[in-house]
């Protein structure tokens, strides 16, 4: 499988996608998020963070002027915001490759700023449906995004079977 696509209805379902994906995350990984201003990229980042195990108390925000944000959890999270990256040379400077193919999860919102870099991970779009609504979809590039992504569509299929019961 190298797609899946699934529907969010509200924020707290966003974020409880991530939470599913943060859960199954077992080795580091690349995780590179897509989507207009308001899609609800650091909604998911939240999910996958508090799936890793970051503390509920720690508040999870786009680093959008600090460029990354780290956090310790069972797999330490590096939360990367490149929206208002001006230099793609800023990324060397603060050791991106070091974090993003490191020990840890690299989260990645506006990874089109890599310019023409895409790499091995796993891609999510989100795009705005409806005030509430969001349509989810998941791309694997690479064997370990590939498996990552198999899991979580059984698990989402699984859940969205659960809930109309």
């Amino acid at each position: 499988m190298n797609s899946y696509i699934t529907l969010s209805e509200d924020e707290e379902e966003t974020e409880n996608i991530g939470v599913e994906l943060g859960r199954l995350l077992k080795q580091p990984a690349l995780i590179l998020l897509q989507g207009n201003l308001g899609a609800g990229k650091t909604v998911l980042a939240r999910g996958i963070a508090r799936g890793l195990g970051v503390d509920e108390r720690v508040p999870i925000t786009s680093p959008t002027f600090t460029l990354m944000n780290h956090y310790s959890a069972r797999l330490d999270l590096y939360h990367f915001d490149l929206y208002r990256l001006s230099d793609p040379d800023e990324l060397l400077e603060i050791g991106f490759d070091d974090y993003a193919y490191g020990q840890g999860v690299a989260l990645v919102e506006w990874p089109e700023k890599l310019e023409s870099q895409q790499p091995d991970g796993l891609w999510i779009s989100l795009r705005r449906i409806s005030e509430q609504r969001r349509e989810i979809e998941f791309r694997a590039r690479g064997l370990d995004s590939q498996t990552l992504l198999s899991c979580l569509s059984e698990r989402m299929a699984w859940s969205e079977s659960e809930k109309s019961r």
